[in-house]
């Protein structure tokens, strides 16, 4: 067969299905508010919304049941889950032991691009903090903490990490969009990433903990004052 009429039929890995880009947009729109906790979703309703069929909205909802940012309620159907202040101290505290370790081994055994590949990535991040893209800022954020997680070689953790993204990143569009939060995670950040350069793991943990424990405080302050 010419090669031609092979590429015809070789597989564009770049291109979202259109369920991937449904549910980016159905977790984004639950992170930045549009759908309130405990606001019911209606499949008739989402469908004519996001201007897809009844079978991708379902998979999707399926999905973020999975991820803990929707339940279903019997005999009402699915609702955005709440975020409590109990739950949300128990996934920082997982956050601080995994991320803080991540940082440690990271200053311990990293290579030296990795670590410098960590300080462009910080860079990104907070780039995208001075301009008010929380979008961004989750996404970087994310993308940061993965390549943390596989130059310390702590590829398990990772997958832990990963199974609480969601609800990870629900909690930091809490945060993220608070007053001075753009300073005050720039100069926490600094720190992880002078650690990393200093080849020095107890401080690398130390300010790993001490960032994750400030978002911790203003995710509490936050639940709290909204009764949660």
């Amino acid at each position: 067969m010419p090669s031609a009429h092979k590429n015809l039929l070789k597989v564009d890995r770049s291109t979202k299905t259109l369920r991937e880009l449904t549910l980016e947009k159905m977790r984004g729109a639950i992170f930045n508010g549009h759908f309130q906790p405990g606001a019911r979703l209606v499949e008739r309703q989402l469908c004519e919304q996001l201007d897809v069929s009844r079978s991708v909205v379902r998979e999707v909802l399926r999905h973020l049941e999975t991820e803990g940012l929707i339940e279903t309620i019997p005999h009402q159907g699915p609702i955005v889950a709440s975020m409590d202040a109990d739950r949300a101290a128990q996934i920082y505290e997982i956050r601080a032991l995994l991320e803080g370790q991540a940082a440690r081994l990271c200053a311990e055994k990293a290579s030296d691009e990795a670590i410098e590949h960590l300080a462009s990535l910080n860079d990104d991040t907070q780039e995208a903090f001075r301009k008010n893209d929380f979008q961004a800022v989750l996404a970087r954020t994310s993308i940061f903490y993965k390549a943390m997680f596989t130059a310390a070689g702590f590829n398990m953790a990772w997958d832990i990490v990963q199974s609480l993204n969601a609800r990870i990143n629900q909690l930091r569009a809490m945060t993220i969009s608070s007053t001075g939060r753009c300073t005050t995670a720039s100069d926490e950040m600094a720190r992880i990433v002078k650690a990393l350069r200093d080849r020095d793991p107890q401080a690398a943990q130390d300010a790993s903990q001490a960032h994750v424990r400030r978002a911790a405080e203003i995710a509490s302050q936050r639940l709290t004052a909204s009764g949660k």
